[in-house]
This record gives C-alpha cells, structure tokens and sequence, in this order.
C-alpha cells in the first residue's frame, strides 16, 4: 500500500513498541498514538481538519477495528494492512 507522505498515520501500537521502532525510522508520514480504547470510547481527539487517517497496529488487526470506529465517526480512514511489517517491505 503506497502511502501518501501527507496522511495523518495513527499509531495503535502500545509504547514502548512505538520506542522500539518508532514511526519515523519507517514512513515520512506525521504520526500520532493513540490507543484502540480512546478511539472506542471516542476520546482520540481527531478531527476532519487531520485529513485522511492510516490506522497501523503492531499486525494490522486491531487498526481494521479502529478504522472502522473512526469512519463510524465520520473520518476519513483507512488500515494498513499487515501492520508495521507491512512497513519494512515496501
């Protein structure tokens, strides 16, 4: 999946994964973590003004549920699919 350099990725991934291998050694995408549970209880913070979102989780499961969530609310998003490996191999 070809990534546009502009679209906001959130990252699902719990932090010291986001430490060990953070977002930016990856993608030139801005980035920004939150978690499944703040995006479930509406609490992410996010708005249309972010632009179009990729979700990506530590094997892509749980950001098809949170992408989901967020179009419920009406964002614009969308998963990675295969998650941050899916990232290492362009």
């Amino acid at each position: 999946m070809l990534l546009d350099p502009q679209h906001l990725v959130i990252d699902l991934r719990p932090e010291p994964l986001r430490a060990a291998e953070p977002l930016s050694a990856l993608l030139p995408n801005p980035s920004r973590a939150v978690t499944l549970a703040q995006i479930e209880e509406g609490e992410h913070g996010l708005s249309a003004d972010d632009g179009p979102l990729i979700v990506v989780c530590e094997r892509g499961v749980r950001s098809t549920l949170a992408a989901r969530f967020l179009r419920a609310d009406g964002l614009e998003a969308a998963a990675l699919p295969g998650g941050v490996p899916a990232l290492r191999w362009p």
